[in-house]
């Protein structure tokens, strides 16, 4: 009797940390990210972009994976313990008006930061080999994130995650509706809505790969009067109909623009 009463403490204790390691996590993915759909997409049209050489040696370093595959991974590893000190680097705060040089230090975050100093790393060449391809897969993860226009956040709502929202009458917040939900909603895989994102002619990528980092946070806050514009809050076929198409052009540029960055570094 006294052996069973302690096996079932014992299991009592070890489901009770699971529940908290599963609610740590979900609490720590809140708000990172297009999604999986989001970023695979982002990280295939990358794909089509890139020069034979860059190609060549991405594959190398990734052992094969694609940019699709591996544009998830930065969010996936917040659940270890060795990759905490990424949690800041997917998003930055910016007041209406102002400019990432104008943030004190920027303590709010720090992607805009980490996608400058990575790329000048990749540069180098002088990373190991684990380095480079880790800095490589955050590097693919953060060019999306910078596009998702909650991700250059105004102070004071976390990127939205604090804006509570129905969507479709379920509890949400305008952050996850950015993130997921209305590319979630087109019932598309991440091939599909790549391919549904469209062709830019070779004028507008060029554009577009002439922009950097601080460029595409300015970009994102120029967002902010229609990401915001959700009057009541209850949210659905209307919000989609007016904005997805601003979500789509982000994911298509962040493609592109992911593609330059990486031609550049091993092009």
């Amino acid at each position: 009797m006294g052996e069973n009463s302690h096996f079932c403490s014992l299991m009592q204790m070890i489901m009770k940390r699971c529940l908290l390691i599963l609610i740590l996590f979900v609490v720590c993915i809140e708000g990172f990210g297009w999604g999986v759909t989001g970023h695979r997409a982002t990280g295939l049209i990358a794909e089509r972009y890139l020069t034979k050489k860059a190609r060549s040696k991405i594959q190398q370093i990734l052992n094969g994976e694609s940019l699709a595959m591996v544009s998830t991974w930065m969010d996936e590893i917040l659940s270890d313990t060795a990759y905490k000190y990424t949690t800041d680097w997917h998003w930055t705060t910016i007041p209406d008006g102002g400019r990432y040089e104008d943030v004190e230090g920027n303590p709010d975050g720090k992607v805009i930061m980490m996608i400058e100093k990575i790329t000048a790393e990749l540069k180098s060449g002088k990373l190991s080999a684990k380095q480079e391809q880790d800095y490589l897969k955050m590097l693919v993860h953060m060019v999306g994130d910078m596009h998702q226009p909650l991700h250059v956040g105004r102070p004071g709502d976390r990127g939205g995650n604090e804006v509570k929202v129905k969507w479709f009458r379920n509890d949400s917040n305008l952050h996850r509706v950015w993130d997921s939900e209305m590319i979630d909603g087109s019932r598309l895989s991440y091939t599909e809505l790549a391919n549904a994102l469209g062709v830019p002619d070779k004028e507008t990528v060029k554009h577009w790969q002439s922009t950097g980092v601080r460029d595409w946070a300015l970009e994102s806050m120029s967002f902010r009067p229609q990401v915001y514009d959700i009057n009541d809050g209850n949210l659905g076929y209307v919000y989609t109909y007016q904005y997805f198409s601003i979500a789509k052009t982000r994911m298509l540029q962040a493609g592109i623009r992911l593609a330059g960055l990486l031609n550049q570094i091993y092009g």
